[in-house]
């Protein structure tokens, strides 16, 4: 008496074991793909995050020296200022004396006021310069702090891909993607801005 019908088995494992393979391939290769793209995009981030550094630390650079450039002008303006001092209360010494002060004191506190005019607008025109440039370098290191973000939101995607292909956890693989996806954003933000 038959038993049933029988079933080769063996094939049937076999061929659900390859496809089992295959899918698993298939998404190792999806974790490779998605941590190469994120290294990529990490490598690019922080090649703009260094050249934005490096501006915002050049423009910092030039602010000081515009900075130094303005405090010699206003110096100067009080040398101006001392040396008209001098040239008023020498005249002043004469009226005192109840004589005529002679002109050329006159002539070199009004030479004096005037030339602390020009060396003011001076100062003034460096100290605008300064503010600017130090504006500038400010907005360049929020945008280096962007970039430096999404570099390290790309890293860890990276790492927690790397976790992925090694458990064979959709779900990390998953997180993986989403934490390089804001990477991708605040990368983008910094750019566009």
């Amino acid at each position: 008496m038959p038993e049933g019908p029988e079933v080769e088995t063996e094939k049937l494992h076999e061929a659900i074991h390859e496809e089992l393979e295959k899918e698993e391939s298939g998404f190792i290769r999806s974790i490779a793909l998605s941590t190469a793209l994120l290294a990529a995009l990490a490598a690019v981030a922080s090649l703009r995050a260094g050249a934005t550094v490096n501006e915002a630390l050049l423009l910092q650079t030039e602010s000081t020296r515009l900075q130094a450039e303005a405090s010699d002008q206003w110096a100067y303006y009080q040398a101006k200022g001392v040396k008209a001092a001098v040239a008023e209360a020498s005249a002043a010494a004469f009226a005192a004396a109840g004589k005529e002060p002679p002109p050329a004191f006159a002539e070199k506190q009004r030479r004096y006021q005037e030339e602390q005019a020009e060396i003011q607008e001076k100062a003034r025109e460096k100290e605008k310069e300064r503010d600017a440039k130090a504006e500038e370098a400010a907005h360049l290191m929020h945008a280096h702090h962007r970039h430096a973000f999404a570099v390290a939101l790309f890293q860890v995607a990276i790492a927690l891909g790397a976790v992925a292909a090694l458990t064979r956890v959709r779900l990390i693989w998953l997180a993986s993607l989403v934490i390089g996806a804001a990477g991708l954003a605040s990368f983008a933000q910094a750019l566009l801005r």
